[in-house]
């Protein structure tokens, strides 16, 4: 009873143990016969480069708000594309860690 058993875990561990002919994500090939890394990577790319355009937008409408506000008074508004820069500079950020 016991060899059943051992050799039913072997062959169950052996199912899942990495074959040389597998391939890692990045390998994947579409149909079109681009790999899959290459076609994220381009995604990403272009998401960087719209996010840092809108990034630069905020920052210079905050640039612009700071500089006609008062020196002690700052706007909800102001505040509220302050948090959104924010927010898209984390994004941005951990999609170039990324890669």
């Amino acid at each position: 009873m016991k060899y059943p058993v051992l050799l039913l875990l072997v062959s169950f561990a052996a199912s899942f143990a990495q074959s040389p002919e597998s391939k890692s994500p990045q390998d994947i090939k579409l149909p079109n016969g681009k790999r899959w890394s290459d076609v994220i990577a381009q995604a990403d790319h272009e998401h960087n480069i719209k996010d840092s355009r809108e990034l630069a937008r905020l920052t210079e409408e905050i640039r612009d708000a700071i500089e006609k506000g008062d020196k002690f008074i700052l706007s909800v508004k102001t505040l509220n594309k302050i948090e959104d820069a924010e927010k898209l500079l984390k994004t941005l950020k951990g999609r170039m860690r990324k890669n």
